[in-house]
């Protein structure tokens, strides 16, 4: 490795204006989240065909144990990639995820039995959560700090953008009228393939993350991509750069951080931070993936909805979902984290223990059960999009990818992968009053995650990272970061 040195590049990609380069950067990573609500809505929206299919001909519980299977290669496709992509960098992991994902979501349409379709889907979750950790980590360290909070909500919301598609798409091909629905679900899964392709096209002009190189020695290639971003921002503003501030920081550069010092940072030099992010990333995982995996199920059984028609109803549900992180978002950077963590998951929170009541009860409606499922998750996705933006702002650089990864990891191990399962269980079984309890423990969760951010949350808004987590490259000396002072907001 080379020598130490100093360098001010954090400090020149925080203070750019925003460009078409920062429009480019969110369009063509952020596409990551399009494809996540596509998977999981088609799948939800399939669920009654999939269900219904002479060929697969899977029970209640079997959709809920393939919705865990997804989830379960999410996780170690996130542990495996985001491991690489601090070892490689980010830009070599986003061509591999996206072929990993491609090629497993378009076998997904040719699955012929239970198992099959378990494998294919693990495989799909494989790819994306891939591209949570290595493109979590490249969107933070890319975005000007100043509209960091702002941009990572919605590029994280835009899961329900690919949602919205996958519900319109659901209507169509499981119209017999259009086509024989049990085509129609397997054609289904070729949607996400196709976007794919695009993604690889446009993610040929994001450049490898300059402060990951900075940390790995390659200062002279660092400069050089941060100039070459300066003059993009320079020539599409039409306005001189504002002056960089800020002194320079001293990097002794190192190949990789091993795994017993990621645990070490994490549970020794950050334990509060750490507690943090699993509380955050367990309890909206299990809420999530609960509720939105079985919710076509409940639609089916307990409604009466046709399989064809339950995408009118994933509809608003994605629609209010988009609306929250693109409406919160900035709140997050001017009336900072944890003011709006906390609020957005209680108000979720309490919101879903009275539907899960109002649901036992029978006072609700097909159509008003989605209404009260849209302003729930209204805030509940603003919390959750904030949970990715606390575990990637909240450690070093050189183990950014990795923690996301391993939070995201713990989160849904914890609460993702059970919750589906457990909820197709209590479908199963019927019962209006054993659902609703599964509701209420959701609430539980929410409200615990709100307790938890109202305690041990910390300032990171305006912020650069390296203000918010030291590198651990740094050579220079400092307080312990866990209680540097908030910097004034920028």
């Amino acid at each position: 490795m080379s020598a130490t040195f100093t360098t001010r590049i954090p400090h020149r990609l925080d203070r750019l204006p925003w460009g078409r380069f920062h429009w480019l950067v969110v369009v063509a990573l952020g596409v990551t989240w399009v494809l996540d609500g596509l998977e999981v809505t088609l799948v939800g929206s399939l669920a009654g065909a999939i269900h219904n299919s002479p060929s697969l001909r899977l029970t209640e519980t079997q959709v809920g144990l393939t919705a865990s299977a997804y989830l379960l290669g999410a996780v170690l496709g996130a542990l495996l990639f985001g491991w690489l992509a601090d070892r490689l960098g980010r830009k070599k992991l986003f061509t591999l995820t996206v072929l990993v994902y491609l090629t497993a979501t378009i076998a997904t349409g040719f699955s012929w039995d239970f198992w099959s379709f378990a494998f294919f889907r693990f495989l799909t979750g494989a790819g994306i959560g891939g591209e949570y950790s290595a493109v979590n980590s490249a969107i933070q360290e890319l975005i000007p700090a100043r509209r960091r909070g702002t941009t990572d909500l919605a590029v994280n919301g835009t899961f329900w953008g690919g949602a919205a598609i996958g519900a319109l798409s659901s209507v169509v091909l499981l119209d017999p009228a259009v086509i024989d629905p049990e085509i129609g679900w397997r054609l289904a899964f070729g949607i996400g393939g196709s976007l794919s392709l695009i993604v690889l096209f446009l993610r040929r002009w994001i450049p490898e993350s300059p402060r990951w190189l900075m940390t790995h020695g390659r200062k002279e290639e660092a400069e050089r991509i941060v100039g070459e971003i300066e003059e993009w921002v320079e020539r599409d503003t039409g306005r001189t750069l504002p002056a960089v501030e800020g002194a320079p920081i001293a990097i002794n550069p190192r190949s990789h951080t091993s795994l017993g010092e990621v645990a070490t940072t994490l549970f020794r030099t950050y334990p509060r931070r750490a507690t943090l992010g699993v509380v955050l990333m367990a309890c909206q995982a299990f809420c999530y993936n609960a509720v939105f995996f079985t919710y076509a199920l409940v639609l089916t059984k307990f409604y009466g909805i046709s399989a064809q028609s339950i995408g009118w109803f994933m509809l608003p549900f994605a629609l209010g979902n988009l609306a929250g992180p693109l409406t919160l978002g900035h709140f997050f950077d001017s009336i900072g984290r944890r003011i709006m963590i906390t609020a957005t998951y209680g108000i979720a929170g309490v919101l879903m223990a009275l539907t899960g009541f109002a649901f036992a009860q029978g006072w609700l409606s097909a159509w008003e059960q989605t209404a009260a499922w849209t302003v729930i998750f209204f805030f509940a996705s603003a919390a959750a999009s904030a949970a990715y933006l606390t575990v990637g702002e909240s450690f070093p650089l050189e183990m950014r990818a990795m923690g996301i990864a391993l939070f995201y990891a713990l989160g849904t191990l914890v609460g993702g992968v059970a919750g589906p399962a457990l909820f197709g269980w209590l479908i199963e079984g019927g019962q209006r009053t054993d659902i609703m309890w599964g509701y209420l423990l959701g609430a539980a969760l929410m409200l615990l995650a709100a307790g938890t951010e109202w305690k041990l949350g910390f300032a990171a808004e305006g912020r650069s990272l390296e203000d918010v987590a030291r590198p651990l490259s740094h050579a220079g000396e400092g307080q312990d970061p866990e209680v540097q002072p908030a910097a004034p907001r920028t």
